[in-house]
């Protein structure tokens, strides 16, 4: 497991990556009791169990994605917002989202976080 960071530490010199993690807790933290654990790796936000994670992809392949929103949810979103879908465990598919503007977290994201933060209470 990483060692513990925090969100600063994680999005250092990547100031939009950081905007875009602002913009997705704002949201989730606005939902109820959400728990936020940073790694050196990703921010993860948690009810009973976690069910939303935004991570700077550059830190493990080249890449201009400032940031992605990774939402854990119990069925799989076909839509072409997302850039891949990973089916972790029987209950539980994790959709990845690339952000390149606070203007990502729109009306259908957020109605998808409220659905894995429900699901994850």
């Amino acid at each position: 497991m990483s060692e513990p960071s925090s969100p600063e530490a994680l999005f250092h010199g990547h100031p939009l990556g950081y905007e875009l993690y602002q913009a997705a807790a704002e949201v989730v933290n606005g939902f109820g009791d959400v728990e936020e654990r940073a790694t050196k790796s990703q921010v993860a936000f948690r009810a009973r169990r976690g069910f939303a994670y935004v991570w700077r992809p550059g830190q493990y392949v080249k890449s201009d994605v400032p940031a992605v929103l990774s939402i854990a949810l119990p069925r799989r979103l076909d839509s072409p917002r997302v850039k891949s879908v990973v089916h972790v465990s029987d209950r539980v598919w994790m959709h990845h989202l690339e952000l390149s503007a606070v203007e990502d977290i729109d009306d259908e994201v957020v109605g998808w976080l409220m659905q894995a933060y429900d699901a994850a209470k």
